[in-house]
């Protein structure tokens, strides 16, 4: 490790979060001070759009207020430093971040240096500081691009939304493109015909055998054709006679072996996928906890540990010395018949993907989840052990399974063309990688490979029907037809994309990367396009209105081809196969010819048979901040409105105005419910609603009631609020502290199931108690 300078100087280490700044600091000792920015400490303006487009389309960068002194604090410390490095994430975002810092405190004509490591750990991390290198400008234009462009997009097209069709709308380069395909997977939902079709099985045993012997073969077509088609129950009930009455004799046994891969470690997009489908996470959650993990944790007796390698990856390489690490583990701990031959590499499919970056693994294949349970929290140990799992998984042997495939022949009475039954079975020889590892499938249950087995059976031997288990008897034993199972089924729309098949189907088309799959799926939920059905990705209303404006006036700027395509060649600046201008000017000349037709569109309104009850006029559907409502064509003259029928009248209540005296009603409002004078407009009271907990205020007696911030964010308070200002971010519970008697607020983690995590405002009590009782329902008042 190098040494502090003879000045006394210590080396100055820049990266984005503190936690970072916490491990880094555990590694590499007071030699060096290291300091968090805090992520980017520069960006575009937010008032306006910040690119020249006449002059290059150059960025014009400025420092927020909030990271002013951030910067004031690092450029001071870089004056006093004797060297400069700059530890940002090793990605085309954190060179940015890099770039930015030396621009922002004015130190780029200082000597620095950039270090890169995917992992933080003592060996990565003193590697990484022995191979410090100059910032790479082609990662940092290829950033830069991707700046522009998406800025050029929100801040051109978003302005269309709110003109057309309401204020508060956004549009992205990426996001719509997402928005489209969640609108046109529904649109294929809908417009789905659904159509009959039939399959037909059949209980079997050699004859004389018990009806526990019976096994159960699936027909699948006629002999020497390969596909039989049972449209209706005529044809469903006509093959089961011929089944019924035939006699039945196997004509091939098939018994191969198989053997099963193990899959690749994860990357971002498979990471998300996995948590998704297991675990039910959003991609969000998914990357805010595998932020943590790759951090840096507090373990105890080993301080700040990075826990997995960088999570923002869209390759499967492994290092080698990761390889011979878990291979070492695995032959510890279940033998040399785990290990394949040699260390396994896999190659990475996605397109434009960085191969020098490593996949998502756990920094030391030796730390197993279980020695890490009641340090982590839940959610943590969860994402941490199924990437431990998935990365030993690929280092360690096939599974090996014993493929049994029974064909029967069907000969009906009649002399028909004879029929073809099959029966198949795959049983696990040898679980292989299977040991501590299942793919997840897309229907979210784990891949069943077991099965009852079949029963010992040659080519030739003659087979009864025979029901299992037995359903139906009479004095001449068991009915042959009994064993015949027609069932009918109908042809099923394609599934709706759920966050994990979004995320699948973005990365298969080329669109997005992997830092930017989470940011993408929050948008287009966060501005009520889409919303979760349980975790199907369903469009609303607005969804659909803001995806056909788009698609109507931008329709080859939110393609897939051509998002795909600007990927590619984003990708093609970070190799420095291009300049980035060029890049950006080829997708701006169709975005300014789309913008100018798209102007000049009429504001999306849909006609109705309703009349203005002021003026007569006819009124419209138009879009308002809370959805639909009803508006006069007269405006602006005339301005009134009203909900649009079939929605609830607004509620009266008994509460009465302050100003006039007049009832009051429920209205809905920018942050959600008020009360309302009923002789709006001509009063303009209001008042807000407050929801009782049942609590008493800690500092009056008075009723503590939920409230929500400006930013829609919940917290409680008095009721009696401005003459007491208590308040609280943690909801308050009934019951008082066991230690001290004060007020007990929800926080920590429960002991055990049907238990509420609490802690004490007032002393350091905390712990479990009972379920608060739910016999008293909030109350709503004024």
């Amino acid at each position: 490790m190098a040494k502090r300078t003879k000045s006394g100087n210590k080396r100055l280490v820049i990266v984005e979060s503190p936690a970072k700044a916490r491990t880094l600091a555990s590694i590499l000792g007071s030699e060096y001070d290291i300091r968090a920015s805090v992520g980017h400490v520069r960006d575009l303006p937010k008032n306006k759009l910040g690119v020249d487009t006449e002059h290059g389309f150059a960025p014009q960068y400025l420092v927020p207020e909030d990271k002013k002194l951030i910067v004031k604090e690092i450029k001071k410390a870089a004056d006093s430093a004797s060297e400069i490095f700059l530890a940002t994430d090793p990605d085309r975002e954190g060179e940015a971040i890099s770039w930015h810092l030396i621009e922002a405190t004015g130190i780029k004509d200082r000597p620095h240096q950039r270090v890169v490591f995917h992992e933080i750990t003592p060996e990565a991390v003193r590697e990484a500081f022995k191979h410090p290198r100059p910032i790479d400008y082609r990662l940092v234009d290829a950033q830069q691009a991707r700046r522009v462009l998406d800025r050029l997009v929100g801040y051109s097209v978003s302005p269309i939304l709110w003109k057309k069709i309401r204020g508060g709308l956004s549009a992205g380069r990426v996001q719509s493109v997402a928005l489209r395909m969640v609108v046109e997977r529904e649109r294929e939902i809908q417009a789905f015909v659904p159509r009959e079709y039939w399959t037909i099985d059949a209980d079997l045993a050699k004859k004389g055998a018990e009806p526990s012997a019976a096994f159960t073969a699936s027909l699948v077509g006629y002999v020497g054709k390969k596909k039989i088609e049972i449209p209706n129950r005529e044809e469903s009930n006509r093959l089961v006679t011929l089944l019924s009455s035939a006699s039945h004799t196997v004509t091939d046994v098939k018994k191969k072996p198989q053997t099963r891969r193990p899959g690749p470690p994860f990357t971002t997009s498979t990471l998300q996928q996995d948590a998704s489908r297991r675990f039910g996470f959003t991609a969000k959650r998914t990357m805010a906890v595998a932020q943590q993990l790759y951090e840096g944790l507090e373990l105890p007796g080993q301080g700040q540990v990075g826990l997995i390698t960088y999570m923002r990856t869209d390759s499967v390489n492994v290092a080698a010395s990761a390889q011979q690490e878990a291979r070492g583990y695995i032959a510890g701990r279940f033998g040399d018949e785990y290990l394949p031959e040699a260390p396994r590499n896999y190659k990475t499919k996605s397109k434009g993907a960085q191969e020098a970056h490593e996949a998502i693994r756990p920094t030391s294949a030796r730390r197993a989840p279980e020695t890490l349970s009641g340090v982590l929290t839940r959610d943590q140990l969860r994402l941490y052990t199924v990437i431990w799992q998935r990365f030993v998984a690929c280092q360690m042997a096939d599974a090996g399974f014993d493929q049994t495939t029974i064909e029967v022949d069907a000969v009906p009475a009649d002399g028909s063309d004879p029929l073809r039954l099959r029966a198949s079975q795959s049983v696990l020889r040898f679980a292989g990688y299977r040991q501590i590892y299942q793919e997840q499938r897309e229907d979210e249950s784990e891949e069943e490979e077991l099965q009852a087995n079949l029963p010992r059976i040659e080519a030739g031997d003659a087979l009864q029907l025979l029901a299992r288990p037995p359903e139906k008897k009479d004095e001449g034993g068991y009915k042959p037809v009994d064993a015949v199972k027609p069932e009918q089924h109908f042809t099923e729309p394609p599934p709706r994309y759920t966050e994990a098949t979004l995320v699948k189907a973005l990365e298969e088309n080329g669109i997005g990367r992997p830092s930017t799959y989470a940011p993408i799926l929050s948008t287009i939920q966060d501005r009520g396009y889409v919303e979760r059905d349980k975790r199907a990705l369903v469009p609303q209303e607005l969804g659909f209105v803001v995806n056909d404006l788009l698609v109507e006036h931008f329709p080859d700027v939110f393609s897939t081809g051509f998002t795909a395509e600007m990927e590619e060649e984003l990708d093609e600046i970070a190799r420095g196969e291009r300049p980035w201008q060029p890049v950006v000017q080829q997708f701006y000349e169709p975005l300014e010819a789309a913008l100018e037709s798209a102007a000049a569109a009429p504001r999306v309104e849909e006609e109705t048979d309703e009349t203005c009850e002021k003026c007569g006029k006819a009124m419209v559907k138009k879009w308002g901040r809370f959805g639909q409502f009803l508006a006069c064509t007269g405006y602006p003259e005339c301005k009134s409105t009203r909900p649009v029928d079939g929605e609830e009248e607004p509620e009266v209540t008994d509460e009465k105005c302050g100003e006039c005296g007049a009832e009051m009603n429920v209205r809905m409002g920018r942050y959600g419910k008020f009360l309302a004078c009923t002789r709006y407009p001509d009063c303009k009271g209001t008042k807000a609603i407050l929801v009782k907990v049942g609590v008493p205020c800690p500092q009056c007696g008075s009723d503590i009631v939920e409230k929500t911030t400006k930013r829609r964010r919940t917290f409680y308070g008095c009721a009696t609020y401005p003459e007491c200002d208590f308040t609280s971010w943690q909801r308050p519970l009934p019951e008082p502290c066991p230690q001290c008697g004060k007020l007990l607020v929800i926080g920590g983690r429960a002991k055990e199931k049907g238990q509420t995590p609490a802690k004490c405002t007032e002393c350091d009590w905390k712990g479990s108690i009972g379920t608060p009782a739910a016999a008293e329902p909030a109350e709503a008042t004024a």
